[in-house]
C-alpha cells in the first residue's frame, strides 16, 4: 500500500474483536498474528494501519472458520464469499450479479437478508439486521462496504453513492463514516442500506475468472481496510498536498486557488465534511508516521524528518497527541503511556 495508507480508529479494532472475544478466542493471539501491539486496546486514541487491520480480519476468519466473525446467528462458512464471487462472475450486468449474489446467500438459513430495491432513478441495497448479534453494527457496516466496493470492482468503475442510511443513532465515531462511504450519511433511518443512481445496474460486468483469482488473494479483508474517498474534496486536497510531507506543505490559499474556489468557500465545504485544513494535514502526517513506524526501516528521527518536523521532540509531542502513545511505544511496545496522564 502507499505511504498515505488509511489508518483504522480504535472503535473498529475493538468491534472486530468482539465476536471472537465473545466466543472465547484469545484476542491477544489474534492481535499478535496481525502485528498489532495489545497495548492499543487500552488507548482510545490509538490507530492501526490498514495493512495490520486487513491481516487481523483474515486471522479472525481463519481462526473462527466464520466469515461473519461470530456476529451472526449462525456462521458463514469459510469460502462462502469466494463461491459467491464465482457464482456471479459470468453475469452480464451488475443488476444480474447483485441478484444472483443475494440468492446465493439466501441459501444459508439465519444469515442477514439482502434486498435490492429499484425505482426510476435510484437503486437501494438494504440489509436486514435482525439475524445478527452485532451490538457495534460492525458487521452490518462491513457488509455494506463490501457490496459497494465489490460491485464497483465488477464493473470496473466506482459506483457513486448518493447516501448511506443507518437504522440506529449516530455513534461517537460518526465522522469516520464519510471516509468509508464518501456520500451523505444519515442515521436514525427506517432501514440500513446504501443508495446509488439506477444507471449503474445496467453496467456490464468487465471482470473474469482470471482477474477474480487475483481479487480473491486479498479480498474482502483489504476492502474493509481502505477509505472510499472517490473524488471527494478531501481526496482532491490530498492530491494537491502530495506524498512528500518533508517539505513545507502548501498554504490554505494556494489549495483554494488550485481548486478554483475562494478560501472562505473551501473552509465552509471542509467544515461540512467535519474537519479543518490543519486537521487534514495532521491526519496525513499521522497516517504516514504509522506507516513508517510499522515498516521499521527508518529511525524515529528519520521518520520525524520525513514528516517535516525539524526537532524529534516536536514529533514525539505531536504523535502522542494523535495516538496517545509515543513513537517508541508504538514501534516496540515499550514506555507505554496514556494520553490522559
Amino acid at each position: 500500500m502507499g505511504m498515505l495508507e488509511f489508518t483504522i480508529p480504535h472503535h473498529f479494532l475493538l468491534a472486530a474483536l468482539r465476536g471472537p472475544e465473545s466466543k472465547g478466542y484469545e484476542v491477544n493471539e489474534l492481535l499478535k498474528a496481525a502485528g498489532i501491539l495489545d497495548d492499543v486496546l487500552n488507548e482510545p486514541l490509538s490507530r492501526v494501519t490498514g495493512t495490520q487491520y486487513a491481516e487481523l480480519i483474515k486471522h479472525i476468519w481463519l481462526t473462527m472458520e466464520d466469515e461473519y466473525m461470530g456476529l451472526g446467528r449462525v456462521i458463514s462458512p469459510l469460502g462462502s464469499f469466494a463461491m459467491m464471487c464465482h457464482a456471479v462472475i459470468h453475469c452480464p450486468t451488475l443488476e444480474k450479479a447483485y441478484s444472483r449474489a443475494y440468492r446465493f446467500y439466501g441459501l444459508f438459513l439465519d444469515l442477514p437478508e439482502f434486498k435490492l430495491e429499484i425505482d426510476d432513478e435510484t437503486a437501494t441495497i438494504q440489509v436486514d439486521r435482525s439475524s445478527l448479534n452485532d451490538p457495534d453494527h460492525f458487521l452490518i457496516e462491513s457488509l455494506l462496504v463490501i457490496w459497494h466496493r465489490f460491485g464497483s470492482w465488477l464493473i470496473g468503475r466506482r459506483i457513486h453513492l448518493l447516501e448511506a442510511n443507518f437504522g440506529y443513532p449516530a455513534p461517537e465515531h460518526a465522522s469516520e463514516y464519510r471516509r468509508l462511504f464518501s456520500c451523505d450519511i444519515k442515521f436514525d433511518q427506517s432501514f440500513t442500506g446504501i443508495r446509488f443512481p439506477v444507471k449503474f445496474l445496467t453496467e456490464r460486468v468487465v471482470q473474469n475468472e482470471t482477474s477474480l483469482r487475483h481479487f480473491l488473494k486479498h479480498s474482502p479483508a483489504d476492502i474493509l481496510a481502505r477509505p472510499d474517498e472517490g473524488n471527494s474534496l478531501v481526496a482532491q486536497i490530498r492530491g494537491i498536498i502530495g506524498d512528500d510531507l518533508s517539505q513545507e506543505l502548501p498554504n490554505f490559499e494556494f489549495v483554494a486557488s488550485q481548486l478554483h474556489t475562494s478560501p472562505q468557500t473551501l473552509r465552509r465545504r471542509l467544515k461540512e465534511e467535519g474537519l479543518t485544513y490543519q486537521e487534514l494535514k495532521d491526519q496525513m502526517r499521522r497516517d504516514t508516521a504509522l506507516y513508517y513506524l510499522e515498516r521499521g526501516d527508518l529511525s524515529i528521527h528519520e521518520v520525524a524528518e520525513k514528516l517535516g518536523f525539524s526537532e524529534p521532540s516536536t514529533f514525539h509531542r505531536a504523535f502522542k497527541k494523535w495516538t496517545g502513545m509515543t513513537p517508541g511505544a508504538y514501534r516496540h511496545g515499550e514506555e507505554f503511556t496514556s494520553a490522559k496522564k
